[in-house]
């Protein structure tokens, strides 16, 4: 039996990676990176484990230090984990501002920075090496106070309550295996350099990097620093190919015997398969719903491998089917159906899965989806700021609405947005509908009465433009926008439920109140108000809209 050392406790992330590297191996755990190296230097064991990069934080230098202190060994092969960070505490109940500490390891509360700075910013944050060991020196009564980060399945095994699930998105963890011989070619390799300190000379890394290119290397990784003794340059290199490969092999020696003019000033530190650290979870993703937004999505994600499944009421296959065969279920259906189709859908979701709303509302259609889903199963909702005529998603808005159940499947279909060009702005129920009331509602329902007004004084579309400055055409175009596209997509936006119709109702109150005040002719209290309103706003956003409207209005009197 092969044996591995890391550094952690069983159940830790380095541990979940040993066992995907190797199920099988005995596994040596080891409080630190001084211990690791004296085990695996000694002989003990056959395998070293240890994590080299993080998505969130970069990569890890004093573990490429560990490389310096290895005289026999090599870098053989990779593990990348999905490193989902979960909160623990003891009492679910208790309020999270009454929560007075947050206990995790040094990686875990790194990586949680800004869940912690944003939720959490009244609490102590607690470095331990060994969690469980540190809870147990707080008493009963204290650990009612006390949040644990950590991952989902050790938070349950040391009996705390999952609170909130996926608090750092994006966070995949690559970790380097080193093993006691060089791994043979497998037909998709990298292989991994360093260098000696070199002696000061202007171009001479962009010397190395063109021996390889020249060849036709690709260059996979590339890092800089100054040696802490010496200060001099040290290059760490990741290039394309095996060390057993000509051309990597004879760009190496004419960069020792004619770049460097050093031999051995090139170490190697191993070969091994090639990583990939945007390792995929989901591999079938089904809509319930085959509209024209249904289908401009699975096409891009047709396009990123996906496979893709469309149902609905014209379809041969039932959203009962594709349920049972897709990882993640995502609604897509008009606003005004998309409660009712989440309650009768979302007790179908297997545990271990995902769904998605791709909705304009979401407090209560989340409410619903939170309250059918099983307790494993992912949700989220996404508010897409764009129609099917659109080409691309670049530049485009897109409004995430995470849950305590978002997980990793929630995650991925988020970086399948931020990939393709999105903007992505996250927001709670409560507030992604209190904003949509101003973004979409409230718009579209002037619009509508603006038309109907235009309609009751008979005032034609060609009369509008002789009498309007280009700042009071921005509404008439608005209005024609809305009035040119599907009718039932802009009333499903003005029946929209929530928060939003708050806005819709302040807006007519404030509308009468400045009606009453231009009917009285009372100019000093309508100035007074127009002041009130700019101390509103800070002056970057007016400045910035204003740029807009003149960009806008540049456009506009070229066209008119």
């Amino acid at each position: 039996m092969s044996s591995l050392a890391l550094v952690g406790t069983e159940a830790s992330l380095a541990w979940q990676a040993a066992r995907k590297f190797l199920a099988t191996a005995d596994i040596r755990t080891c409080p630190d990176m001084a211990s690791l190296l004296a085990i695996f230097a000694s002989g003990a064991v056959d395998f070293a484990l240890f994590p080299v990069y993080n998505t969130r934080e970069g990569e890890q230098k004093q573990q490429f230090r560990f490389f310096d202190r290895i005289t026999q060994g090599y870098w053989v092969d990779n593990v990348v984990l999905y490193s989902q960070i979960s909160l623990g505490v003891f009492d679910p109940s208790l309020p999270p501002a009454e929560l007075r500490s947050v206990l995790g390891s040094r990686d875990a509360l790194s990586q949680s920075e800004e869940y912690l700075e944003s939720h959490l910013p009244h609490a102590t944050v607690i470095t331990v090496a060994d969690v469980q060991a540190a809870l147990a020196a707080f008493g009963r009564e204290a650990r009612q106070s006390v949040a644990v980060l950590d991952s989902e399945e050790h938070l349950r095994g040391m009996g705390l309550h999952v609170l909130e699930r996926e608090i750092a998105p994006y966070n995949r963890t690559r970790f380097a295996v080193v093993g006691r011989t060089l791994a043979a070619p497998s037909g998709y390799d990298a292989t991994v350099f360093t260098t000696e300190p070199l002696a000061d000379r202007v171009g001479v890394l962009v010397d190395i990097l063109g021996e390889f290119s020249r060849r036709g290397i690709s260059i996979q990784d590339l890092r800089t620093e100054n040696d802490v003794k010496t200060q001099k340059l040290r290059i760490y290199l990741e290039v394309e190919g095996h060390i057993q490969d000509p051309g990597i092999a004879a760009a190496v020696e004419y960069i020792e015997n004619r770049v460097i003019q050093q031999k051995g000033a090139m170490r190697l530190l191993g070969s091994f398969p090639r990583v990939d650290m945007r390792t995929k979870h989901i591999r079938t993703i089904g809509f319930i719903g085959t509209g024209a937004m249904s289908r401009w999505f699975a096409e891009r994600l047709r396009g990123e491998g996906y496979e893709v499944l469309l149902s609905g009421r014209q379809t041969e296959l039932r959203p009962e089917d594709m349920i049972a065969r897709a990882d993640v279920v995502i609604v897509c259906v008009p606003i005004s159906v998309t409660r009712a189709t989440v309650s009768r859908y979302a007790p179908l979701l297997d545990s271990g899965k995902a769904l998605i709303l791709l909705a304009g509302e979401s407090e209560e259609n989340l409410r619903a989806a939170l309250a059918g889903t099983r307790a494993d199963v992912e949700v989220m909702l996404v508010h897409n700021l764009w129609g099917p005529r659109a080409a691309t998603m670049r530049d485009k808005n897109a409004i995430v609405v995470r849950t305590a159940k978002s997980g990793i499947l929630c995650s991925e279909f988020e970086s399948f947005l931020y990939k393709h060009g999105a903007g992505i702005f996250h927001d709670t129920p409560r507030r992604h509908d209190l904003l949509m009331g101003i973004g979409q509602r409230l718009p579209t329902i002037i619009s509508v009465a603006l038309a109907m007004s235009l309609h009751d004084n008979r005032i034609a579309g060609e009369d509008i433009a002789s009498h309007c400055t280009l700042t009071s055409l921005y509404p008439i175009l608005a209005m024609a926008r809305v009035h040119s596209q599907n009718p039932r997509t802009y009333a499903e936006i003005m029946a929209t439920a929530g928060d939003s119709s708050k806005i819709a109702r302040d807006f007519v109150k404030n509308l009468n109140k400045v009606i009453a005040l231009a009917d009285a002719s009372a100019i000093p209290a309508l100035i007074d108000q127009i002041n009130a309103n700019t101390h509103t706003f800070d002056g970057h956003f007016l400045e910035t809209c204003m740029q807009q409207a003149r960009a806008i209005d540049d456009v506009l009197s070229r066209m008119l």
